[in-house]
């Protein structure tokens, strides 16, 4: 396949779970792909595993802090210098938490939003003047399918996803004239680690309030992120596209 050939990506949170199996698709579409990752380590970690499945694959790795715009900031010029532009940015990294209200310490809500909010507006407001001077691009974050119907703890995640659909929206119809498309995946419950290392009966729980009776794999909520970053979807902005099994819950 080749729906994303000759297409440069910065994909943020791209070391592990769903941003991973992101990195992975895109390169096996022809992609060069540049992950953000959080630390050195965990980002040369998983290009030797992505090198490990195709060493020719055209990947490298960053390291900025992205609750520090002047850090994300001089991370997308260097790519945009280094490769003449930047066609693709993936918003992926994020963090969750499920404390009750009662419990919950204001401290860890702004954490939350910093990173799931701050960081999305970082790395659309650093590579939007790079995509409008190249002629367009695509911009495509991650949200969940508790931004449209919330969750029962832990009210800072689904805020912050509300966020970035406000974001998706509104820079949707602002961005558009530039040519650059602005979307958001919105993913159901899926097989991460964390799911992954839930007891069999706390998983069969899950299971059975999805209408398709089954958890999302990372590679299904990729494919998304491929289809919306491809000239299929040329005609799609401002959309927040659930994968979510039907979930509603």
């Amino acid at each position: 396949m080749g729906l994303l050939k000759n297409k440069i990506a910065v994909v943020t949170g791209g070391t592990r779970g769903i941003g991973f199996s992101i990195v992975k698709k895109y390169l096996e579409n022809g992609a060069t792909v540049i992950m953000f990752g959080s630390r050195e380590e965990t980002v040369n970690s998983a290009i030797d595993k992505l090198k490990s499945i195709n060493e020719d694959y055209n990947v490298e790795g960053y390291y900025p802090k992205l609750t520090n715009y002047e850090d994300v900031e001089r991370a997308i010029n260097e790519v945009a210098h280094k490769y003449g532009r930047i066609d693709i940015l993936v918003n992926n990294a994020g963090v969750s938490a499920m404390e009750s209200i009662f419990d919950y310490d204001p401290k860890k809500f702004d954490d939350v939003m910093v990173l799931n909010v701050n960081s999305v507006f970082y790395g659309i407001r650093a590579v939007a003047p790079i995509m409008r001077d190249c002629g367009g691009g695509v911009i495509i974050s991650t949200s969940s399918m508790v931004s449209i119907y919330g969750q029962p703890a832990g009210v800072a995640y689904p805020a912050s996803k509300f966020a970035v659909n406000g974001l998706t929206k509104s820079l949707a119809r602002e961005l558009a004239p530039y040519n650059i498309r602005v979307n958001a995946v919105a993913p159901g419950v899926t097989n991460t680690d964390m799911v992954a290392n839930l007891p069999e009966e706390k998983r069969e729980g899950i299971k059975s309030t999805i209408p398709l009776k089954r958890i999302g794999e990372p590679d299904e909520i990729a494919d998304a992120f491929v289809y919306l970053a491809s000239d299929m979807a040329s005609y799609v902005t401002g959309e927040i596209l659930s994968v979510d099994g039907c979930a509603r819950s």
